[in-house]
């Protein structure tokens, strides 16, 4: 009877217990992360009786948990994709309203400012017309200040959510150490279900911030990697992510390693998750739209005050800049051990890309690389004043006294926009009219013609000079009577800085005068090229002129987050079907877990029957032998 009664209890214990597990999995059945549990039932060891040999009951040997280690996997990496691409999209779509927003972008600003420019070309004397075009100039300097103010906020954001990003990094890596940590006391061999499911959580939820790849110890505690093999959790030991101010903007943060060896920059090898977007956010998608707006402005204002300084205002005066604009930004290493300096200026248009460089003093001589991509630019000239180093399109002039490994950054692009004003503020001071005229002798009798005069030096000093072009020949001339110059019909014929054009065929005699155009208020000649300005070719050897750049700058970011877009709705998909396949996988089914239950209980009560039939059985003989 005593067997019986053993045999009986053991069925009680293993389905109290199996009821009490299909209760956890019920009240569980919305947890973030849990995996159903499932007993598995085994025969315990009974004993001979005789000739027979008879069972001892029933165990639970093991609660197993409802796991599959590769779907998990697989829903990481897709957590961690999804949560790039979210991280991406928020901020790319604000950069793409900004720049192609006709309230907030440049091409209204600019089609408006060139608009008034052609009413100042056909009315040119008029003061209030005059006016009009300084407003729409300091409109169209308040638009590329707001640009880059707005874009540099975003910059601020940016860093900002790189400080919680790393924040929660460290917090979720401090959680995985302490599962860890009770995991691996539990002992070797030991199911910690709960435990082992936390810590899948919260590893899932580190791998939404960033890329992360993981190995189990044999005391079953799990090592976190990131970035490029770094690693994040060791058991239970933790290595924290910093933030810090940036080698040579302290404005600026970056994500560093802080290991046993000190600080590692862990910019350029963290991907994916939110920490990852963001950082190629700015990389992919900030840095070069400021540097390509940068680089519109300064085409637009180095083209605008070229061409108007060959002009001549109405007070006879030749033009001046019409805007104002920083120099390249120069930024020193934090890191730098000696004292060198630099200064540099946009030379060449055509060759200008308004990145950023990195020039770095070896020892007895300078190199020059991209920061983008690290590629090296070939250097010309000495760094001198006289023969400045020339790269780019920019010129480099080098001073102090370096120290070998000394670091500077060169940002050509990157500030420029915010710095654009407008530097004139005396409408007469606007420089519309030609600054010299050419005519023709009124006694010529030849059937020669002068084309008007254009301007293709205006730092000659002697531009306006009057000068004469006498013919001596209908093929010789001379100019204000020197020399002796072969005539071509049609070539240009240069004079203090002035460029005119004959055609015909002169007389001997005949006379052609350059001289200043003073007094000529209607004159337009240069507000017209001054017009053309907005479509003339200068960026890229000439190839794009300063719509085109605003107009390739608002399509390529346009074109990103469209790429984007997509990518996240593609990557929302696959994290919706790999969380359905752990769903179906470690899911907790009520209507399962509900039969499971009835199951359990009908098991139980009818273990408890025996114990009743045991008790009768035994009452039954002592009955029997009872005195």
């Amino acid at each position: 009877m005593p067997d019986l009664l053993n045999t009986s209890l053991t069925g009680m214990l293993a389905f109290q217990r199996a009821l009490q597990m299909t209760s956890h999995n019920i009240t569980n059945a919305n947890t973030p992360g849990y995996s159903r549990q499932v007993a598995e039932f085994s025969t315990r060891i009974g004993g001979g009786s005789g000739q027979t040999y008879l069972g001892g009951g029933t165990q639970i040997s093991v609660i197993k948990r409802m796991y599959d280690s590769l779907l998990v996997e697989q829903m990481r990496t897709a957590a961690t994709g999804q949560a790039r691409f979210s991280a991406l999209n928020s901020m790319a779509g604000r950069i793409d309203t900004l720049l192609a927003d006709a309230d907030t972008g440049l091409s209204t600003g600019l089609q408006s400012y060139f608009n008034t420019m052609q009413d100042v070309g056909n009315d040119p004397g008029s003061i209030p017309i005059r006016q009009a075009l300084l407003g729409e100039a300091d409109g169209i300097a308040a638009r590329f200040s707001t640009l880059d103010q707005r874009l540099e906020t975003l910059e601020s954001e940016t860093n900002d959510r790189l400080v919680l990003a790393v924040d929660d990094i460290n917090r979720l890596a401090a959680n995985i150490a302490d599962v860890n940590d009770q995991i691996a006391l539990a002992g070797v061999g030991a199911q910690p279900n709960d435990l082992l499911d936390r810590r899948d959580q919260l590893v899932l939820e580190l791998s939404e911030y960033v890329s992360v790849s993981t190995t189990i110890q044999e005391d079953g505690a799990m090592n976190v990697f990131i970035g490029s093999g770094q690693s994040l959790v060791l058991g239970a030991n933790v290595q924290r992510l910093g933030v810090r101010a940036n080698e040579f903007d302290p404005t600026r943060m970056s994500v560093v390693y802080e290991g046993a060896a000190g600080t590692t920059p862990l910019d350029t090898s963290l991907s994916g998750g939110t920490l990852g977007g963001l950082l190629e956010f700015r990389t992919r998608m900030l840095d070069p739209s400021r540097q390509s707006l940068g680089q519109t402005a300064v085409a637009f204002v180095q083209q605008l005050n070229e061409q108007h300084r060959s002009g001549m205002d109405l007070r006879g005066n030749l033009g001046g800049d019409m805007f104002s604009i920083a120099p390249p930004t120069i930024l020193y290493s934090g890191n730098n051990n000696g004292n060198g300096t630099a200064a540099a200026t946009v030379s060449d248009l055509g060759e200008f890309t308004g990145a950023d460089y990195i020039l770095v003093y070896v020892g007895a001589s300078y190199s020059l690389t991209r920061a983008d991509t690290g590629q090296a630019v070939a250097l010309t000239g000495s760094g001198s004043a006289a023969d400045p180093f020339v790269a780019d399109g920019i010129e480099i002039e080098v001073g102090g006294a370096p120290a070998a490994g000394d670091r500077i950054m060169i940002r050509t692009g990157h500030d420029a926009a915010g710095s654009v004003q407008n530097a004139i503020s005396d409408p007469r001071e606007l420089a519309i009219a030609a600054p010299t005229r050419a005519q023709a002798g009124n006694g010529n009798i030849g059937n020669a013609t002068i084309g008007a005069a254009t301007v293709v030096d205006s730092t000659d000093p002697a531009l306006l000079n009057s000068a004469v072009i006498e013919f001596m020949s209908p093929t010789t001339y001379s100019i204000n009577g020197a020399g002796s110059f072969t005539y071509t019909d049609g070539d240009p014929i240069i004079v203090n800085g002035s460029s005119v054009s004959i055609s015909g065929v002169p007389a001997v005699g005949d006379q052609f005068t350059i001289e200043a155009n003073y007094g000529a208020s209607g004159d337009n000649s240069n507000a017209l090229l001054l017009t053309n300005v907005q479509a003339m070719g200068a960026l890229d050897n000439g190839a794009i002129s300063i719509n085109e750049s605003y107009a390739q700058l608002v399509a390529g970011v346009g074109g990103t987050s469209h790429q984007i877009q997509a990518g996240l709705d593609a990557q929302n998909v696959v994290y919706t079907n790999a969380q359905d396949a752990v769903l179906a996988k470690s899911g907790v089914n009520l209507d399962e877990e509900a039969a499971n239950l009835i199951r359990f209980q009908q098991a139980y009560q009818a273990a408890a029957q025996v114990v009743n039939v045991t008790k009768t059985l035994f009452d039954s003989l002592l009955n029997a032998t009872a005195r």
